[in-house]
């Protein structure tokens, strides 16, 4: 089985040191691809270094989180906007602007709130112009984000970690967005749930590491190695074997991504998959 983990954060500091380690895991679990999202332009730069330290395994995604939105120096905005647009066209290290998107629990007045709205707008805008997808963070704002999206002519959207309203759904479907999940979908009711509704042609896998679980994953810490089971639970909610979700979860990787570098590395660097 090849597996893809959409969604994790590599640049982050608690995987300081340990990058070796996090792709050697995801090498020993067939997980033949990972999407490094960033959180600002530092976490950015080091999204590209890891991208071409590990060429054909991970991918950055480039953009300011909402969490940081407070946190950005003067010139942050323009900077990130700038590198994006600097690596636009080396596709085969730079897959998506990410991670971007609204959650109004980290901003606790009007003019916080105001400011996450404009800086999502600019990566919208980015986007936009670079052709490319995005990866977008919606807690708690998944209703504006979905009526919002309409007026940019952003094709390939990909809603991380979507837990609700699941009524939403059959028009994420209709728009011919994806969502991805993660580790709850081995103990979360709520995400179970959303995964037996959505057509597994709308569904990626993630892990959002370094962010720790509990269930099964309680007290470890995330890694690619999770995905296994999370392909093990989609299967098992859908009624399919795992070799037909992880065949088909790989598909909709490479189709919404573009990628068409990523390598088999259970069988050495030679072997690419196209």
């Amino acid at each position: 089985m090849k597996l893809v983990d959409a969604h994790i954060h590599l640049s982050d500091g608690e995987y300081s040191q340990k990058v070796d380690d996090i792709v050697e895991d995801a090498k020993q679990s067939n997980v033949v691809a990972l999407i490094s999202n960033s959180m600002d332009f530092d976490t950015g730069l080091l999204s590209l270094q890891l991208a071409e330290e590990y060429p054909n395994h991970v991918y950055a995604a480039l953009g300011i989180h909402p969490l940081n939105v407070r946190n950005l120096s003067p010139n942050e905005l323009q900077d990130t906007v700038n590198l994006i647009f600097q690596h636009g066209e080396q596709r085969e290290k730079v897959v998506a602007v990410g991670e971007i998107g609204l959650d109004f629990q980290y901003a606790e007045t009007r003019e916080l709130q105001d400011l996450q709205l404009r800086i999502f707008h600019e990566m919208l805008s980015t986007a936009e112009k670079l052709s490319f997808p995005v990866i977008i963070h919606s807690r708690g704002t998944t209703s504006q984000i979905v009526s919002l999206l309409p007026s940019y002519g952003v094709k390939k959207v990909l809603l991380h970690w979507f837990s609700k309203p699941i009524g939403l759904l059959s028009q994420i479907v209709d728009r011919g967005y994806y969502i991805t999940e993660g580790p709850p979908s081995v103990f979360s009711s709520g995400i179970r749930e959303i995964i037996r509704r959505i057509p597994l042609t709308n569904l990626l896998t993630e892990t959002d590491g370094p962010v720790r679980f509990g269930g099964p994953f309680k007290g470890k810490m995330t890694t690619p190695s999770f995905i296994s089971l999370v392909v093990e639970s989609i299967a098992q909610l859908k009624g399919k074997k795992e070799t037909e979700v992880a065949d088909q979860i790989f598909e909709n990787f490479t189709n919404f991504f573009g990628v068409r570098g990523v390598r088999d590395k259970r069988h050495g660097e030679g072997n690419k998959l196209f």
